[in-house]
């Protein structure tokens, strides 16, 4: 069934039939139809630079899906083929992650066969499979060709408002933050309308310089990346649901059932998101060749169609500066994520929040009804000088308020995912053992992206806000100050990674630049992304690139480096907690004058503090998604 199946998908992309909705592709001598279909994925102009630092596309992993998806009982199941070429050396094993299991098992593997033959995986780790090949090592020029069978139960999601009560509310409350449930922030999770299938295609993890895989999954931070492949994929869904993936969408064939069978062709990937929904809408529009898609539930049609607004001109302006995306698709999915985060990258792909797009439209409607909202009055009232209800009044000023930072909120985290593509979906970097790498890269292009569209002032304001907030933020709480430069295993919690990778290691790029200069870090920044992209950055290559554009500040950018990565020296360079430093959202509320340079020994004496510090878990949770800056990772 399975060489039907993909004899038939590839007999309809070529043949130009209606039923995929693609035009015929003219062959190319010497790629086979397979590749030719995935490469539908690359801008023409991009191939020839992939190929310089890939080697030939036609020797890249590939991936055949076949997945089919019942949400009623929340399972997903069928076949994935993996098949790497043995290049230079022979294959003497193969391993394969799935990063769901990194909780608890969720998804297993079966039924493996190689060239067609039955072979034993071993599980080393929870996430990690192995397939020894020592016997019979693959020679340079064949191909491993594994086929395993794919079978796992989808975790319901938990309720976007669970997970740790950290940030300015736990702070306030004498907390400190905490590991979320799931550790993966709803990526593998099902809830009524929404199905969220990262880490089911089970994949082949880079490898170090001793021949072992990278590490997988710690419960904080990304789930893992992946040398650029091919991806071919059916998945299957009743009707009514539709699929987004990375890549280009082949199409939708009805089944005879009465299910869709939906398909997707990628080039040179480094991850392959699926993700299922059911009462969705769009909207699309164009940039530089690539077709941006916004997709979002009907309800938040007016907020989808502001983030498809901001990704067109995040892209636009990334493009001009740091060159072309490579892709012709890119997709932003509304998704409802867990634990605080405000969204997730892949190649070709970002969610955002549903509560983003919800918060934008109305805190209000957000609040009320909430367990513990007569509580949050406390705090509004605080800020308002004085009572009133959530909808109006003084009160109702804050939530004003909260509106507006919400708005700017949810255009931080697009822009931040939208970096994403360049850092690490473009330039790959270890997001395991070297998060700060693409996280800083990333934090800091988004504030660049204020800057270019709203001037310095906003920039400033989003910086002091987001980076600077959040690691006051953190300091405040009780927390203390660290390297940066260190495994998302290694942190504590999700407080701590957020305060230190995404609050204060970005900050190292707005040193080196006021350093060398807006013209030398930009074409550094330029050159970096041209050097490595689709290959892998270390830690140090964008100084190194800086020091090229600036020699006479080599020395000076290395101490820089170390100065906010490696040493604790956050306290002396940001100086000490202001309240208003994490209020900068509410500027002109009436009061908040009165707060200003309030530090952390006056906040005990706050009015309403202690109607605030009572409240329970779940408001305090969401108030914290209100307050700007605490969502910007």
């Amino acid at each position: 069934m399975r060489t039907f199946l993909y004899g038939c998908l590839l007999w309809c992309a070529f043949s130009g039939s209606p039923a995929w909705g693609r035009a015929p592709a003219a062959p190319e001598p010497g790629i086979s139809p397979e590749v030719q279909l995935c490469l539908q994925h690359l801008k023409p102009s991009e191939r020839e630079r992939a190929e310089k630092a890939l080697g030939p596309l036609e020797e890249l992993p590939r991936y055949r899906v076949q997945l089919e998806v019942d949400p009623d009982a929340r399972t997903v199941k069928g076949r994935v083929q993996v098949e790497v070429l043995a290049r230079k050396q022979p294959i003497t094993g193969l391993y394969l992650r799935l990063t769901p299991n990194a909780q608890q098992r969720r998804l297993t593997l079966s039924d493996a066969k190689l060239g067609g033959q039955p072979v034993r995986l071993e599980r080393p780790e929870p996430t990690l499979y192995h397939l020894s090949l020592e016997a019979e090592p693959v020679p340079p020029g064949a191909a491993a060709v594994l086929d395993v069978a794919v079978e796992g139960l989808v975790p319901r999601a938990a309720s976007a408002t669970s997970g740790a009560s950290g940030g300015m509310l736990g702070m306030l409350a004498g907390k400190g933050g905490g590991r979320p449930s799931g550790g993966d922030h709803g990526a593998f999770s099902a809830s009524e309308d929404f199905i969220s299938l990262v880490g089911v295609v089970p994949q082949v993890p880079p490898m170090d310089e001793a021949g072992r895989p990278w590490d997988g999954p710690q419960g904080i931070g990304d789930l893992g990346l992946y040398e650029p492949a091919h991806v071919l994929a059916t998945i299957t869904v009743p009707r009514g649901w539709a699929v987004h993936a990375t890549g280009v969408s082949i199409g939708e064939v009805p089944e005879r059932d009465g299910r869709v069978r939906f398909a997707f062709a990628a080039a040179a990937v480094r991850d392959f998101p699926i993700l299922v929904s059911k009462g969705y809408a769009s909207s699309t529009a164009t940039v530089n060749g690539v077709m941006v898609e916004s997709h979002y539930a009907e309800a938040d049609q007016a907020a989808g169609e502001r983030v498809l607004k901001h990704a067109t001109s995040m892209l636009t302006e990334f493009e001009r500066r740091l060159g072309p995306l490579p892709y012709t698709h890119f997709r932003v999915v509304q998704a409802p994520l867990s634990g605080g985060a405000g969204g997730m990258e892949f190649p070709g792909l970002v969610t955002i929040a549903t509560s983003l797009y919800r918060g934008a439209a109305g805190a209000s409607e957000m609040l009320r009804g909430m367990p513990g909202a007569e509580d949050l009055e406390a705090l509004l009232g605080m800020l308002g000088q004085g009572g009133g209800s959530l909808g109006g009044g003084r009160g109702g000023g804050a939530l004003a308020q909260m509106n507006g930072a919400m708005e700017r909120t949810l255009e931080f985290t697009v822009a931040h995912e939208v970096a994403h593509q360049y850092f690490a979906g473009l330039v790959g970097s270890d997001p395991i053992l070297e998060p700060v790498v693409d996280e800083s890269l990333a934090q800091y292009a988004a504030l660049l992206y204020l800057e270019w569209k709203h001037g310095k002032k906003a920039a400033e304001a989003a910086r002091k806000e987001t980076l600077v907030g959040q690691y006051h933020l953190y300091r405040m709480s009780g927390g203390k100050d660290g390297r940066a430069d260190r495994p998302t295993g290694h942190f504590a919690d999700e407080f701590e990674y957020g305060a230190l990778v995404y609050g204060k290691a970005p900050l190292l790029h707005h040193a080196s630049r006021k350093l060398v200069g807006d013209a030398a870090f930009l074409k550094a920044l330029r050159a970096y992304v041209d050097t490595h992209r689709f290959k892998w950055a270390c830690k140090e290559c964008f100084t190194k690139e800086l020091a090229k554009a600036s020699p006479a500040n080599a020395s000076a950018l290395e101490r820089l480096r170390n100065r906010w990565w490696r040493d604790a020296k956050g306290d002396e360079d940001l100086g000490k907690p202001q309240l208003e430093s994490l209020l900068g959202g509410f500027e002109g509320l009436p009061g908040l004058e009165a707060l200003q340079g309030v530090d952390v020994d006056a906040l005990q004496g706050l009015p309403g503090l202690e109607a605030f510090q009572e409240m329970d878990a779940q408001s305090k949770q969401l108030l914290e998604q209100l307050i700007p800056g605490l969502l910007g990772q």
